[in-house]
This record gives C-alpha cells, sequence and structure tokens, in this order.
C-alpha cells in the first residue's frame, strides 16, 4: 500500500472531527474512498467558487452513505469551509447523512439509494454525448452496492452506446465478506467489455493515471482498498464501527493511529 499523501491525511482527520462533532458518519467506508476522491477531483475539470459552472465534468457518489468523506474531500477542496463539517446530520444543515444536490455545494445528484446514482450518471454522460460536450463523468460505486441489478444494467447500457466520457471507479473494500461477495469485479468488469485498470485504491497517483489514460470505451476503475484504512483499530473492527461515532478516548486513539499511519 502506498504511503498516505498529507492531503488525504487531513481529509480522514476532517473525517473524525466532524463524526464526533455530530455523532453520525460511517468513518470506515469514508476513509476507504479518500484517495479515490482526491484522484477524482484532481483530473476533472471543476470550479470550487463556482461549482454550477457549465462546462464542469461530473462526479457522482453513488454509494452515498460515504456522505462524511465526500463532503470532507469538498471541504478541503475550497466548495465550503471545513469548519461546516462539524453540522454534518444536523437539523437544518446543508450536509445530510446523504449527499442532497439541492443543498450542499459541488453534490451533482443526490444518492442514498444503493444503484441509483450510476444509472444517473451513465445518463448524464449520454447527455453530453449527444449535446456534443467534451464533458465526463465519473461515478463511484461501492462493493456492497455492485450486487444491485441496476449497476449492470447502467454498464450495459453505457456499454452498448460506446459512451467514452464514462468511467465507473469500484471501492472494492470487501465489505461484503459477510454476504454476497464478488470476487473477482474485474473480470465482471472486462466481462461487459469495459476497459478495465485495477490498482490499489490508496496510491493517488496511481489512481489519477487510470482516470487520465486515454480510452476509447466506458473505464472501469477497480480500487484495491481497505476499509478503515489508516486507523488499525477501525480496519480490525469494520462492523462494529459501521455506524459509530467515537467516544472521547476512541476520537483520541483514532486520530493518534492516523497520525502515526
Amino acid at each position: 500500500m502506498a504511503a498516505m499523501h498529507p492531503f488525504c491525511r487531513e481529509i480522514r482527520r476532517n473525517i473524525l472531527i466532524a463524526s464526533r462533532a455530530s455523532g453520525h458518519g460511517h468513518i470506515p467506508t469514508s476513509f476507504s474512498i479518500v484517495e479515490m476522491l482526491c484522484a477524482a477531483y484532481d483530473t476533472l475539470r471543476h470550479r470550487p467558487a463556482e461549482p454550477r459552472w457549465p462546462d464542469r465534468d461530473i462526479f457522482v457518489l453513488s454509494k452515498g452513505h460515504a456522505a462524511l468523506g465526500f463532503y470532507a474531500a469538498l471541504a478541503q477542496y475550497g466548495y465550503f469551509p471545513v469548519e461546516e463539517l462539524k453540522t454534518f446530520g444536523a437539523f437544518q444543515s446543508r450536509l445530510g447523512c446523504h449527499p442532497d444536490r439541492q443543498k450542499a455545494p459541488g453534490v451533482e445528484v443526490s444518492t442514498g439509494s444503493l444503484g441509483h446514482g450510476i444509472g444517473v450518471a451513465t445518463g448524464m454522460a449520454l447527455a453530453f454525448r449527444i449535446a456534443g460536450s467534451p464533458r465526463r463523468v465519473v461515478t463511484l460505486i461501492g462493493d456492497g452496492e455492485a450486487n444491485e441489478g441496476s449497476v449492470w444494467e447502467s454498464i450495459m447500457i453505457a456499454v452498448n452506446l460506446k459512451l467514452a466520457n464514462f468511467t465507473v471507479m469500484l471501492d472494492f473494500n470487501r465489505s461484503q465478506v459477510r454476504s454476497l461477495q464478488i470476487p473477482n469485479p474485474a473480470e465482471r468488469f472486462k466481462a461487459f467489455c469495459c476497459d478495465t485498470i485495477e490498482v490499489d485504491g490508496h496510491d493517488l497517483e496511481a489512481l489519477k493515471s487510470a482516470l487520465l489514460r486515454p480510452s476509447g470505451a466506458v473505464k472501469a476503475i477497480v480500487a484495491r482498498t481497505v476499509k478503515g484504512c489508516g486507523c488499525p483499530t477501525l480496519t480490525r473492527n469494520v462492523f462494529e464501527w459501521h455506524r459509530r461515532s467515537p467516544k472521547p478516548d476512541e476520537f483520541d486513539s483514532l486520530m493518534k493511529e492516523l497520525e502515526a499511519a
């Protein structure tokens, strides 16, 4: 696994701080996608000061339950103040427990129902192609979400329509190990005729290279990740931490682990 980039470490710190302050948050799954989020925003065209810039590329977090990680990344890129992360899940906050495109700057699609975001993203990519626009669409789907039939229906449509402006990133963190785990997602994507790339999902540069690699087909990036990456306590107890906020002593311990990662 690649060394953690300081920018990514700061995002994880802010995830822990926001979760502790709010009492909410899927911390392990938010941790697993940090480098994927950074790679996307480092390679897509976007303007944090102008979230609705007409020529922006589109990022869709299909696995909406990782909203806290998404918000922390958006804040780090300047879409809204980092301090606002502490309002996560609070009454009248812009930062709900699932992303809402009508509230949070930088959120393009309201997601949370698994298998929903990728379908909307496919439609967006088609719309850009019809309009003759160079805009690209990247969607990030989850390991468990890949059990949804709508995921593979969307990929079939995208491949059939030859949407070369469309990229699917899979957070392969093996969260489904206790249920219906897909052991070979890269083979599945290849079988659907995607241009498939496997990478270390915590190697920021490898992820960026995969996103920037020219392709004439739908691109699928299988990112091998660790749920809770950066904190051994989280990685050892991912199911215990599935929907938990740290207590004061746990928060201090997790922050120390993260700084030592």
